[in-house]
């Protein structure tokens, strides 16, 4: 069974990702996720400046997560002269390095940051709701880097094919959909607060319920552009891989469920992918890709 998939050039042993957010937020637990054999690296999302992070800043409900997260709680600097090598010496994974959010801050970031990466994904989750920031901030990336550029997006935005051709048309080579979606509320009815210790209390929801609009998204994008589309949004087996991939999605990113049950969770899933591919008939996991055809 070969279950390796390319991603604008990067050979990936195999589609699992984690996504970018506290498990690849420092070279210790990057290493912990890279053990698990995954198919590549996202870091942690940088801006210019360090977050600050209201705490709590994640609440696991019934069933998925709620999280106030942000960009890295650390400097830019740390990231450049600490984490960025560290994470370049000891992992074998192509490395994908997450940054945000505006051009200016891209122009500051992306030249002392691209000798670390293979890829940069883009975050545009505070770009609002016009197309045009994701085509600047995708043509800006373009001009500063040969590597390949992926643009996350928001399920938040009208209309998430035309936001896709927008970082197609500014130089993006791959789209990742989709972010959390929110904001939302969870109440403690024994305290009357909410878990997270943002000021208004809201959250962005990750995991198994938003999973069907992710493959949605997934589906929309993968026939309105003509490049990769990486599947984030309530992976929690196997069997979740394979339908984001018949969706359209040439590789996956999971958080949520490894962030909740364990990062060996990675493994599990990687593990299994042979067995569920072999039910569907099929040799070569990119035969999936795209196979769902309503």
């Amino acid at each position: 069974m070969n279950i390796s998939v390319n991603i604008s050039g990067l050979e990936l042993p195999n589609p699992l990702m984690p996504a970018a957010g506290p498990l690849t937020g420092n070279p210790g637990v990057i290493n912990r996720v890279a053990g698990q054999g995954v198919g590549g690296i996202v870091t942690k999302t940088v801006s210019t400046t360090a977050a600050e992070v209201e705490k709590p800043s994640v609440a696991r409900l019934s069933s998925g997560m709620l999280n106030c997260e942000k960009w890295a709680e650390e400097s830019p600097s740390k990231w450049i002269n600490d984490y960025y090598p560290a994470v370049k010496e000891t992992t074998d994974q192509p490395t994908i390095i997450s940054l945000g959010y505006e051009p200016d801050q891209l122009k500051e970031l992306i030249p002392d940051i691209e000798q670390f990466g293979d890829a940069f994904e883009l975050s545009s989750h505070y770009l609002g709701r016009d197309p045009e920031p994701i085509r600047q901030i995708a043509k800006t990336a373009s001009q500063l880097t040969s590597k390949p550029i992926f643009i996350k997006l928001s399920p938040h935005v009208p209309d998430l094919r035309n936001f896709a051709k927008a970082a197609v048309d500014g130089g993006a080579s791959a789209i990742v959909a989709i972010n959390s979606l929110g904001p939302g509320l969870e109440i403690d009815l024994e305290t009357m607060d909410s878990p997270l210790g943002s000021k208004d209390g809201y959250g962005w929801l990750s995991g198994p319920p938003i999973k069907p609009i992710a493959l949605r998204a997934v589906h929309e994008i993968y026939h309105a552009v003509d490049v990769p589309v990486i599947g984030v949004g309530g992976i929690t087996s196997a069997r979740d891989v394979l339908q984001f991939m018949a969706a359209g999605a040439t590789a996956t990113q999971m958080l949520s469920h490894a962030l909740s049950e364990g990062v060996n969770t990675f493994s599990e899933i990687i593990h299994d992918l042979p067995e569920e591919l072999k039910k569907l008939g099929k040799e070569n996991i990119q035969d999936v890709i795209g196979t769902y055809k309503r």
